[in-house]
């Protein structure tokens, strides 16, 4: 069959019984459409099934029934990516010509080789950290081959097996009962009471009837002939015939979408791409400019390119990758401890950023466990407490609706098992019946019971035209018919109804009194049932005879109830400025009961969309609607059809998160800026497509997520501006050394990668863990053109970064200055030198400490915020002093840094200046706060607008 599924592949072979000829099948029309005995001629099969040698050769010539796996990315590969980052690969070419400028250097300084190598020790440090974290994320997900049944009953020879499903092949006869998967795309031949659940495929939970008649369906997936892997029969038995295996299935069609659907950029990656490109083509220019300028001042050209090596490393923070890598991970922890898995480290910030939500209905907004909440029988309704499978629960005046209940279990396949755990009972079957039954214990009758003494004699199954099923039972008064379903159906095939615990004649003011009240109760949002009973003195031999004369018995409504925590989740997301948009396959009439319940809905009228007006919408109209304001419910809706409306949001700048838990969720799942499936009841297929998975599959995980998200991407922002601010620190002193004329530099590339990596790693990572701010959900999200690498940010870091200059530039030069050795005298073992370059370094890493208080917060004083607030902030910054007087007065550390022993009142005079860093951010703070916004500006988070500033 070709990929459109118009036509049926080429089934070599009869499977006929040996000595019969076996010739090619040619190509023709799609087996939906053929009866079901030429089904058996077109796919080369018979009644009895393939013979076993025939089998084999479909085999060999076809391949097994099998997905294509996923191809392992070789670790070698995955560690090799680290090294592609911008900032890295800076780092990479600044240690080659390091190594070079070593190689040339007569005589050679072992400096610059402890500079060269030191380089290229960051550049690992980062590449392992950054691996070793992705690596065990990555190593959680769930393969997609778990979905695929693993064994399955087919005819062969006419003798029934029991093979492993991949040893599938085209044109066998495979035997389907209830609670079986199906293991292949499947024409069903023979049908008693086929139900089936093609939840997995399309988004929607009703059982579905099957028949083996030919039908006029443009699509296999449209046809009520044919069934599908993946999916699950939930009622009655059949045999179909396989007419496609693995990748060229429905299943396998979406596996292809998925494959094919490219893994989107988080705006973090794209923002921290951008930053490493402006910093690194900053860091060349000033290099270049800085290496022009000596020569022009006469000094040697190799030690000239070092020195200009020394001030690219300055300005690139080399602590960053690692930084950044560490704290996405903690975000990561923190958010496994609030039951989201996520898989992708940059992950963690893009949920911060969503703008909107595009989310399943079945099994992620509801519980997918039907529930009878309301029965209307003997004239009056009657409430039903209790959700899902669990038989937990009580009828309201439970004596009137007993009859009711047994009529409609007795005219019912479902079974429940025995319960598997405390919370409740699984249901083998459709899950409507399923509910009834738990509705029947509920009202103290028990199904066990009451099918024993009613045995089943004859059946009428379930037809979508008459839209009823009827059953025949063998009780101790006698035959007995019972019908269930839809009620105006139903309604018409009787002639009387129970009122007053009797059968009444049904008049027309009774009949309109029964149509009220279903349409009360689907008002509600309630599916309604109903059911009737008539004793028969013979079994009824047509559908006709069955069911006429019926006695009214009364209604049944249910619904597959929202998980508790949704309606909480939702408000919060509407009140952080989240749009949320349900995407389903389920009908919209069903689409919006639920949208209310659970308040995506709260207006009059939703704008819903079908699945067939979107393919009648071009590119314009799809982005004039899904830019229009207000409610939207997009129903009925294929993989392509929520793919193609994601890509469009992201074309109009819009951050999408989405949530599914079927396998025709997972292209949108992969093509989102975050993909979020669910853990328990989601497919493997689901989980493998999308960046995080919600473990209790609990939409209200998902605004827990966005709040961890959002709170780290403002720590990222404060250690930007931590971690910055200290390369303004380390440069200044640098240039004014070149502009002054003094020869060496007041601080070494190994002082520098010191300070990146070891002062100050444990502060940014102190402050990438902060908790998050109380109101961070009561702000919308961020504009779209807002940068992490911004005007206000760096204007920020700027200012920190020239304060602490002042400091570090007045210590290096007073220390020199008073020294009274001549600029030329110096040398790297000058004491005088030594020690102003340990002053340098000192008066950084003492200015940190006060920095990383002053950068918590944007405009609130540090001490409304609490000085001792953030203690691992305080101990972070302690251990940077600690390793700081380690080189000051360890002698190997001494030797390796060229550093000096610092005085009592040296630090006095760092700490003071450390003070007037905090001084003059504090009287910032107080200058923003007291000055308005400008009007017209961005309505947006109220720190962050007031940092603009």
């Amino acid at each position: 069959m070709d990929d459109s599924h118009g036509t049926v592949r080429s089934a070599v072979g009869s499977g006929l019984p040996a000595g019969e000829d076996q010739a090619a099948c040619e190509p023709g029309p799609s087996p939906h459409l053929l009866p079901a005995d030429a089904v058996h001629t077109a796919l080369g099969t018979s009644p009895r099934g393939l013979s076993g040698p025939e089998a084999e050769r479909r085999r060999r010539e076809y391949g097994a029934n099998e997905l294509p796996r996923p191809r392992p990315r070789k670790l070698w590969r995955e560690f090799a990516t680290q090294f592609t980052d911008l900032f890295a690969v800076v780092l990479m070419v600044a240690s080659a010509l390091t190594f070079l400028a070593y190689g040339l250097q007569n005589p050679r300084d072992a400096g610059t080789l402890q500079l060269a190598l030191a380089i290229v020790g960051v550049v690992l440090l980062n590449a392992v950290i950054g691996f070793v974290q992705e690596y065990s994320a990555s190593r959680t997900a769930q393969k997609l081959q778990a979905m695929v049944p693993h064994t399955c009953r087919v005819l062969r020879d006419g003798e029934r097996l029991e093979l492993p499903t991949a040893a599938l092949v085209r044109g066998d006869l495979v035997v389907l009962e209830a609670g079986d998967a199906v293991p292949a795309d499947c024409r069903v031949v023979e049908a008693h009471g086929l139900m089936v659940n093609n939840a997995p495929l399309t988004g929607e939970s009703v059982a579905l009837s099957r028949s083996s008649e030919p039908t006029t369906a443009a699509t296999p997936l449209e046809s009520r002939n044919c069934v599908f892997m993946g999916t699950t029969a939930v009622g009655g038995t059949g045999k179909a015939v396989v007419y496609e295996i693995g990748a060229e299935t429905e299943f396998g069609r979406i596996f292809r979408l998925t494959e094919t659907a490219p893994r989107q950029k988080t705006p973090l990656q794209r923002q921290v791409a951008s930053m490493a490109r402006r910093v690194a083509a900053l860091a060349v220019v000033t290099g270049l400019c800085v290496f022009a300028a000596r020569l022009q001042t006469g000094q040697p050209l190799v030690p000239t390119f070092v020195f200009a090596l020394g001030v690219m490393v300055a300005l690139v923070p080399e602590g960053l990758p690692a930084t950044l890598s560490v704290s996405l991970a903690i975000g990561v922890r923190r958010m496994a401890r609030r039951h989201a898995l996520v898989k992708q480290l940059l992950a963690v910030e893009a949920l911060g950023s969503t703008t909107v939500i595009c989310t399943d209905k079945t099994g992620t907004l509801t519980q997918a466990e039907m529930t009878v909440t309301l029965l209307w029988a003997d004239g009056k309704p009657h409430e039903v407490s209790g959700v899902g499978y669990a038989p937990v629960g009580t009828v309201t005046d439970p004596g009137p609706v007993r009859d009711l209940l047994r009529a409609a279990l007795l005219c019912s396949d479902a079974r429940l098992l025995p319960p598997g755990d405390p919370t409740g009972r699984r249901v083998l079957g459709d899950t409507t019946e399923g509910a009834i039954l738990v509705a029947a214990i509920k009202a103290g009758v028990d199904p066990d019971t009451e099918r024993g003494a009613a045995p089943r004699v004859a059946e009428f199954p379930f037809d979508p035209v008459r839209k009823l099923m009827s059953t025949v039972h063998r009780t101790p008064e006698g035959l007995l018919v019972c019908v269930k379903g839809a009620p105006q159906e139903l309604l018409d095939r009787c002639t009387h109804a129970v009122l007053d615990r009797a059968a009444r004649p049904l008049t027309d003011e009774l009949r309109q009194v029964v149509v009220r009240s279903n349409d009360a109760m689907s008002s509600r949002g309630l599916r309604v049932l109903a059911a009737a009973v008539r004793p028969a003195d013979t079994a009824p031999e047509t559908v006709e005879e069955a069911e006429r004369g019926l006695v009214f018995q009364g209604l049944i409504g249910m619904f597959d109830p929202p998980r508790p925590e949704v309606a909480a989740a939702v408000r919060i997301c509407r009140q952080a400025g989240i749009r949320i948009v349900m995407v389903t396959g389920d009908h919209p009439l069903t689409a919006e009961a639920v949208a209310r319940r659970v308040g995506i809905v709260t207006g009059a009228r939703p704008t819903t969309v079908t699945g067939s007006q979107l393919d009648r919408m071009d590119a314009a109209v799809l982005d004039e609607l899904l830019a229009r304001p207000g409610e939207l419910l997009l129903c009925r809706v294929s993989p392509e059809h929520k793919m193609r409306t994601v890509a469009t949001l992201q074309a109009r700048g819009e951050v999408v998160a989405v949530t599914g838990d079927g396998a025709n969720d997972a292209p949108a799942l992969k093509h989102a800026d975050i993909g979020v499936s669910m853990g328990a009841s989601g497919t493997d297929v689901a989980r493998e497509a999308s960046a995080m998975v919600l473990l209790d599959d609990s939409f209200a995980s998902i605004t827990t997520a966005v709040e961890l998200g959002r709170s780290v991407y403002r720590n990222i922002r404060k250690f930007l501006t931590y971690l910055f601010s200290h390369n303004i620190a380390e440069l200044v002193p640098i240039l004014a050394a070149t502009f002054v004329g003094f020869p060496l530099v007041p601080l070494t590339a190994l002082q520098i990668l010191a300070i990146d990596l070891g002062s100050d790693v444990l502060p940014a990572l102190a402050l990438g863990a902060e908790a998050p701010e109380p109101d961070v959900m009561e702000r919308p999200p961020r504009g779209s053109r807002e940068r992490l690498f911004s005007a206000a940010l760096v204007r920020r870091f700027l200012f920190l970064g020239a304060v602490q200059s002042i400091g570090v530039c007045t210590v290096f030069f007073w220390q020199v200055n008073t020294s009274g050795i001549p600029y030329a005298d110096f040398t790297a073992d000058t004491p005088a030198y030594r020690k102003a370059i340990t002053l340098t370094q000192a008066a950084i890493v003492v200015g940190q400490f006060f920095n990383a208080l002053a950068v918590r917060t944007d405009r609130e004083s540090l001490l409304r915020a609490g000085v001792f607030s953030n203690p691992r902030l305080l101990a972070a910054g302690c251990c940077g002093i600690g390793l700081m007087a380690a080189i000051s007065y360890a002698p190997p550390l001494q030797a390796l840094f060229g550093t000096a022993p610092l005085a009592a009142a040296d630090w006095a005079v760092l700490t003071g200046f450390g003070v007037l860093l905090l001084c003059a951010e504090e009287a910032r703070k107080w200058w923003v706060r007291r000055t308005p916004l400008p009007s017209g500006e961005r309505s947006g988070p109220r720190e962050e607008a007031e940092e603009e500033v």
